[in-house]
């Protein structure tokens, strides 16, 4: 009998049962609207959620960038097909296209998450689960943060973390048309905020049609002006500022040709 690896640790039971209540109850609506017949599970460690997706009857693929975690994967689940890949490998999307793609409680462990969401677009025929630890604040951007040396972090234990509107925007910028919040998210502490702590995760869909169910509402991408240098203190200093800054980048542009145009003559 094999010894418990990491990912058998008590506290991954609670994640993996609150995210497969989330995932299965989707997919049971998502299931009338779309037609799912194969699977692509990305960063799926010993392959639990590889195991739902073949219990509900998907031809499944697995893919995780540690090699001993794909070979535990296929001794547990034999009749699911595992692979060595990282997703920020561009010939990943090599793989070809599926149905279904789940990426869950991988993205925050990346260097290039943004590079991993153009892959997950190549990947995607259908439907994507993304599912990640989001840092704080409302602005699209992300933190890197160093992570400690253990199997179940990043494989170079440096992290990108992305705000909630920073996943959604790379999402839509990605290439995919809908991008949809969970009305339920999973029911678990990090899925939710309370008066002393920020929520500490995200669970997204990402479609390439639309989907009508109550358990998806429908996000917008959240635009950032380029003039992240301005002091917002009121909203027409801001603009007062911008326009200014126009007006310098334009005097610039014009200033070499009217000393060009002077010398010509």
């Amino acid at each position: 009998m094999n010894a418990p690896r990491i990912f058998d640790a008590k506290h991954y039971e609670s994640y993996n049962t609150a995210r497969e209540a989330v995932v299965r109850n989707t997919l049971s609506d998502i299931s009338r609207q779309v037609t799912l017949r194969t699977g692509l599970d990305v960063g799926c460690g010993l392959g639990y959620f590889s195991s739902l997706l073949n219990s509900l009857g998907l031809h499944v693929t697995g893919v995780d960038g540690r090699q001993e975690n794909v070979k535990e994967a296929a001794r547990r689940i034999p009749h699911v097909s595992f692979h060595t890949g990282n997703i920020e490998d561009p010939r990943l999307p090599d793989m070809g296209r599926f149905d279904l793609v789940l990426c869950l409680g991988l993205l925050y462990h990346l260097e290039n998450p943004f590079l991993a969401i153009r892959s997950l677009h190549s990947l995607t025929d259908k439907i994507l689960f993304v599912e990640s630890m989001c840092a704080p604040g409302t602005d699209p951007s992300m933190q890197l943060l160093d992570e400690f040396h253990a199997e179940d972090q990043g494989l170079n234990y440096v992290a990108f973390y992305p705000t909630e509107s920073c996943l959604v925007k790379m999402l839509y910028r990605a290439g995919f048309p809908f991008v949809f919040a969970l009305t339920t998210p999973p029911d678990h502490t990090d899925f939710h905020a309370t008066k002393g702590r920020r929520k500490a995760r995200t669970m997204l869909v990402a479609s390439n049609s639309q989907l009508d169910t109550a358990r998806l509402a429908l996000l917008q991408e959240l635009n950032r002006p380029w003039d992240i240098w301005s002091i917002p203190a009121k909203p027409w200093r801001l603009q007062l500022s911008r326009l200014a800054n126009i007006g310098r980048k334009f005097a610039t542009h014009l200033r070499p040709r009217s000393l060009g145009a002077r010398k010509a003559k």
